[in-house]
């Protein structure tokens, strides 16, 4: 049950209370009446309004402004046929005959309109009740006046929590959500652990005593077990933070850690150094600059020998981030670049210049024969845009 299902009863429970307060005011003052049978008329009609409002409003499908359109109608025509059943003299005995249960429809609308269309309405009524004041030559008293200020408090008031338990039940309804996301994930992880990460494990371990071939399937078997780790850590961390929208990618401008990124390219041969504390960067500038490290320890792992290993250095610092990676491999022939550029082969080229390029930074590409390769790509803070 949410939280508009009492509010809404709240609100039909008034209008009956309301309601006997008005049967009781033409009662009390049946003498002052100029058409009785019509006062009468005007309280039956308040009656069935009453009766089929509480029916309608306690369905969330039939809460429009269809609905509240109609409900307004209704509670203004009640209110000036008091200048058809009453005389002038009533006015400054009693309220007209749907003042107090007026307040019904206004309350409806502070919930489906928002305070701004309450507060419509309560200065509508007041309007409303002036005019009638005027055309049956009765006083505006301050009475009258208070009974508007009284309205539009209450409707604004009432607004105001209507909307904050909306937005409270909302994130009550992303926690439930996000609490069961997160068991069924350790449930996962925990499956995965006893199962696949333990095959795995076994099989690097095997391997590494057998040797030959067996030797590199268990490197291989080590590499994706560290990838699956990472990925099952990644997975409970975003879960448990609520930082990635979902499916796994980023809201629009969302700030987003570049360790997380940049931990997933981790494996037996790649390694990963950052800072204790979140590398904080827009959402599409993370995502770039770890595919720009993913194409560059491609090339390591294309070009270089099976043993090479390879080092990604993540440097925070207040004007910009700096990403180095390093490996030890036999490094790039002089001219290999521009060959492979000339031929069309543009990984080097695009996939790390081109993206630290169009992230407004900067790289430096060091490397000499035999002694490794270090490519090291800058991006300002205040430059990074969108594209």
């Amino acid at each position: 049950m949410g939280f508009d299902v009492p509010l809404w009863r709240a609100f039909a429970l008034y209008r009956a209370v309301a309601l006997v307060y008005a049967l009781v005011l033409v009662v009390q003052y049946h003498e002052y009446l100029a058409r009785s049978w019509l006062a009468w008329a005007v309280l039956v009609v308040m009656s069935g309004w009453t009766v089929l409002t509480t029916y309608a409003y306690a369905r969330p499908a039939w809460r429009t402004w269809r609905l509240l359109t109609a409900d307004l109608v209704v509670a203004f025509g009640c209110l000036f046929a008091t200048g058809l059943a009453a005389t002038p003299f009533y006015l400054t005995q009693a309220p007209p005959l749907s003042s107090y249960w007026f307040a019904g429809a206004a309350l409806s609308a502070s919930v489906i309109w928002g305070r701004r269309g309450a507060a419509t309405v309560a200065l509508a009524y007041g309007f409303a009740d002036i005019t009638l004041r005027v055309l049956m030559d009765a006083d505006v008293t301050a009475a009258t006046v208070r009974g508007v200020v009284l309205l539009l408090l209450a409707c604004l008031a009432v607004g105001y929590m209507a909307r904050v338990a909306e937005q409270a039940e909302e994130r009550f309804a992303q926690a439930v959500t996000l609490e069961a996301r997160i068991r069924e994930r350790e449930q996962l992880a925990r499956s995965i652990h006893d199962s696949v990460l333990q095959v795995l494990a076994l099989v690097r371990r095997r391997g590494d005593e057998i040797g030959g071939e067996a030797a590199e399937l268990g490197r291989m078997a080590g590499e994706q077990e560290v990838r699956l780790r990472s990925l099952i850590t990644d997975g409970l961390n975003s879960a448990g933070t609520g930082s990635s929208a979902p499916g796994g990618a980023s809201a629009p401008g969302t700030a987003m850690d570049l360790r997380d990124a940049l931990r997933r390219l981790e494996s037996v041969r790649f390694s990963v150094s950052a800072p204790a504390t979140p590398v904080l960067l827009p959402g599409y500038a993370v995502a770039e600059l770890a595919a720009a490290v993913a194409a560059a320890l491609d090339n390591v792992d294309r070009h270089c020998p099976p043993q090479t290993r390879a080092w990604v250095l993540v440097e925070d610092e207040e004007q910009a981030v700096t990403v180095t990676v390093r490996d030890d491999g036999p490094g790039i022939p002089p001219g290999r670049l521009d060959r492979a550029r000339a031929d069309g082969r543009l990984g080097v080229a695009q996939s790390v210049l081109g993206r630290v390029r169009d992230l407004g930074g900067s790289t430096e590409l060091y490397s000499e024969p035999g002694e490794g390769t270090e490519i090291e790509m800058i991006v300002p803070r205040d430059r990074p845009l969108q594209p």
